[in-house]
């Protein structure tokens, strides 16, 4: 992008905490867009009252995650792999990006993230019934929205899944990230239970995330482990059969920057669970674009439904979506909304997306230049508009 002469080149912040991937990935795009290194900000000063941000200055608020002594302040417990802990998590993270948004305006900063955008986007009831609401296509579900009761423990969801007809459905603590806590869960019949989870429950009943996919077989056992996630709240959804790419499972990461969908990986696995931190692999792209476009869909359109999920959230310049493609490669829908889905590395911008060549956190500096560019251009343009006005009103005072 070029800059004209007299630009006057935004200066960045990042909350995050120092030395994460994230971070450093960050400061790589300013420091390639030549601008100076976005002064940190970490979540130990957020978290101790501390945090100070400049007039002017952009503030990315990044991931709290991957700092033991971070999510011991969010979480509570000692152990990162802890499943439970999750709403005192979300409700500790939630006032503490909403101490970011009050400092950041004192100071006359401006946020890159919306704070309301990221507790919807923290909670999945809340985030699936806003994206219905607004018309975008998502898995049904009985726990949608701020009004839907909450989920007590494994006999409220049997109830749900008998009175809604879900014999499958990903069972999802409501603050989770990460497939945290998930269960795909399948029924068949009275007493014919299974699900499938990286949880791990140990001898005292407490759950930890592994990095293993496991299958729990009976009744009992998924019981146990939905009746300890229950208390920090759960989401329930229809669990759709989905495409697959060679003999795998497929889903995508979409992330929207600025309202447009710049970069996409296809993500495949032999579980219901696609994360790649799960043993899922990266697919083939140029597949997937394929098989839509033979299966008589529109991969424009399949883009289209990211960019209307995104538009949800209109405060925030990045979120990545992730789109779940109907067996058949025709339909697809909205699993989740991310607010910190943009951690690609080394990929680069869908062709037409304006982003080639740009991995997702330059085009997302690239989109802060170009607002910037923007917003310079219609200063002068209303600068000069009132010195022409002005000269106007001094040749109609001297006719007088």
């Amino acid at each position: 992008m070029s800059r004209s002469a007299n630009s006057v080149l935004p200066r960045l912040a990042v909350v995050g905490n120092p030395g994460n991937r994230r971070v450093a990935l960050f400061q790589d795009a300013v420091r390639s867009a030549g601008l100076p290194d976005a002064r940190v900000v970490s979540w130990l000063e957020v978290l101790r009252g501390e945090a100070a941000f400049l007039p002017g200055e952009r503030v990315r608020i990044e991931s709290p995650g991957e700092d033991a002594e971070v999510e011991r302040l969010l979480r509570g417990v000692d152990d990162p792999t802890r499943v439970e802990g999750s709403a005192r998590w979300y409700a500790r993270f939630t006032s503490a990006v909403r101490d970011v948004a009050r400092a950041a305006k004192a100071a006359g900063a401006v946020l890159l993230n919306d704070p309301d955008d990221i507790s919807v986007l923290f909670d999945k009831r809340l985030c699936h019934g806003v994206l219905d609401a607004a018309g975008v296509p998502v898995p049904d579900s009985p726990t949608s929205g701020p009004s839907a009761a909450p989920v007590r423990g494994w006999a409220d969801v049997r109830e749900l899944m008998a009175g809604h007809r879900m014999p499958r459905v990903f069972v999802k603590p409501a603050h989770g990230s990460s497939a945290s806590g998930v269960l795909a869960v399948e029924t068949a019949g009275p007493g014919r239970v299974r699900a499938t989870t990286s949880v791990e429950r140990d001898g005292g009943g407490l759950l930890f995330n592994s990095l293993r996919v496991r299958r729990c077989t009976t009744e009992q056992e998924v019981a146990a482990v939905v009746d300890a996630l229950a208390p920090d709240g759960l989401h329930i959804e229809r669990w759709l059969p989905k495409a697959s790419q060679r003999g795998r499972v497929a889903d995508l990461r979409v992330v929207v920057v600025a309202g447009r969908a710049t970069h996409a990986v296809v993500r495949t696995s032999r579980s219901p669970m696609t994360n790649l931190h799960l043993g899922g692999a990266r697919g083939d792209l140029d597949e997937v674009r394929s098989a839509v476009e033979a299966a008589g869909g529109s991969w424009d359109a399949a883009l289209a439904v990211c960019e209307r999920a995104a538009a949800c959230f209109p405060e925030t310049l990045c979120v990545g979506v992730d789109l779940l493609p109907a067996t058949g490669w025709r339909r697809f829908a909205v699993g989740e909304v991310n607010a910190f889905g943009d951690l690609l590395p080394r990929l680069t911008g869908l062709p037409g997306s304006g982003a080639e060549g740009l991995d997702t956190y330059a085009a997302q500096v690239a989109a802060v230049l170009s607002n910037n560019e923007e917003q310079l251009r219609n200063e002068r343009a209303r600068n000069e508009s009132a010195r022409n006005g002005g000269v106007r009103d001094d040749r109609a005072v001297a006719a007088l």
